[in-house]
């Protein structure tokens, strides 16, 4: 986006929104891409992409998840790449995001099909009828807990 200051005048940007490969016969430099700091520090030589890099140090990283009910879940990142840092390949990693994902992506479901369906809207502004529909689904609910029991 340009900028125009008083009287017309165009300012062009200085900063280049793109990254280049490091050439060559430059050192890139990493730090501490594990959670464990480094008894005694040592030059790595020879590491020459960014896979080297990750295929060297193998970085992971313990966490712990808690659900809505409070139990804790322990789980291990591993990153092999740049793209295991992005939601897809986080959430690809762990089973509890991946359940949080599914979980998102049902709520997104049941909130299209409120929106265009003027019925179910019209039931849910009632309280009478809203608290007749809800008592449906919690019976649904007991129903398929003692089936699946």
């Amino acid at each position: 986006m340009l900028d125009y200051g008083i009287g017309g005048t165009e300012v062009q940007s200085d900063a280049s929104e793109a990254f280049a490969d490091i050439p060559l016969n430059k050192t890139l430099i990493c730090e501490k891409l594990t959670g464990d700091s480094p008894i005694k520090p040592k030059i790595v030589a020879g590491l020459q992409t960014i896979d080297d890099v990750f295929e060297h140090y193998k970085p992971k990283v313990a966490l712990e998840f808690e659900d809505s009910s409070g139990a804790k879940k322990d789980e291990t990142l591993s990153f092999k790449g740049l793209s295991d840092f992005g939601i897809k390949g986080i959430t690809a990693q762990s089973d509890f995001l991946q359940g949080l994902s599914i979980e998102k992506e049902q709520y997104q479901k049941i909130i299209k099909q409120l929106k265009g369906n003027q019925l179910m809207r019209k039931t849910l502004e009632n309280p009478e009828t809203k608290a007749d529909l809800l008592a449906v689904m919690y019976a649904l609910i007991k129903e398929l807990e003692e089936i699946h029991s």
